[in-house]
């Protein structure tokens, strides 16, 4: 049975030759994503839930980073980065993300390699664990971190829609018309943009806080993972920062 992992890179590797214009970071998440799994295999394989063990895993990173990966990151590869990455998981990883990041005090690029292993770690101590399916927040009821994405699942004549965790990738049911951010309500205040190429991925934006998520759509695409898809339609990211929307949670790649 393949893992989900497997599945990730699998559908990277088809939206990469689906949307050109993304398959340089398709590429890239790829091999990062092949990581991961290694990562989630090898704390699976030793029950291991200490956050320290994912740092054995670092050098593998940061040569991947230095062969593949953008400048800007490879600038931070010889970088301290395994205590600061124990120090922004102890001090709460899980409410990092735009505005918090300098909160935290942990700049963009170090955040993607503690993203990079936390993300594996944080989806192993899920299956540890019984996270509820539904809540009335926002944030995630397992590790308590922002939603990366929304999904939507058909039910009845409509669609029902979950959030996704952007730590451990937990997914848990959300309310519709409400603003994951502020709770706005009003339906006239949370516009919608659909792109025609990508009628499957949805801009789901609030005119009160400003910020945006996308959600996936799979009663129009069965065959999509929406952290996947989500990373591919970089063309609504654009979209979204023209008319003054700012994500209400960047994903691994910082986008």
């Amino acid at each position: 049975m393949k893992s989900a992992y497997d599945r990730r890179i699998a559908r990277a590797r088809e939206l990469a030759a689906q949307f050109p214009q993304s398959s340089n970071v398709l590429d890239f998440y790829q091999r990062i994503a092949l990581l991961q799994k290694f990562v989630f295999e090898g704390l699976a394989a030793r029950a291991d839930t200490d956050v320290r063990a994912v740092l054995r895993h670092l050098p593998a990173l940061t040569d991947l980073i230095k062969t593949h990966g953008p400048a800007r990151l490879a600038e931070y590869a010889g970088a301290d980065l395994g205590s600061r990455i124990v120090a922004f998981w102890d001090s709460g990883a899980k409410t990092a993300g735009n505005k918090s990041d300098i909160e935290s005090g942990i700049e963009s690029e170090p955040l993607f390699f503690a993203r990079a292993l936390l993300q594996p770690y944080a989806e192993w101590l899920v299956t540890r664990g019984s996270p509820p399916q539904q809540t009335q927040e926002s944030a995630c009821p397992f590790c308590g971190g922002r939603p990366v994405a929304g999904v939507l699942r058909g039910e009845g004549d409509g669609a029902k829609r979950s959030l996704i965790c952007s730590l451990c990738a937990t997914e848990w049911q959300y309310r519709r018309i409400v603003c994951p951010n502020c709770g706005e309500r009003n339906k006239d205040q949370l516009p919608v943009y659909i792109a025609a190429e990508i009628d499957y991925v949805r801009v789901e934006a609030c005119d009160v806080c400003k910020t945006y998520i996308k959600s996936v759509d799979l009663t129009r695409n069965g065959h999509a993972i929406p952290a996947v898809d989500e990373l591919a339609t970089v063309a609504l990211n654009i979209w979204a920062d023209e008319h003054g929307y700012v994500k209400l949670e960047t994903n691994l790649l910082g986008m």
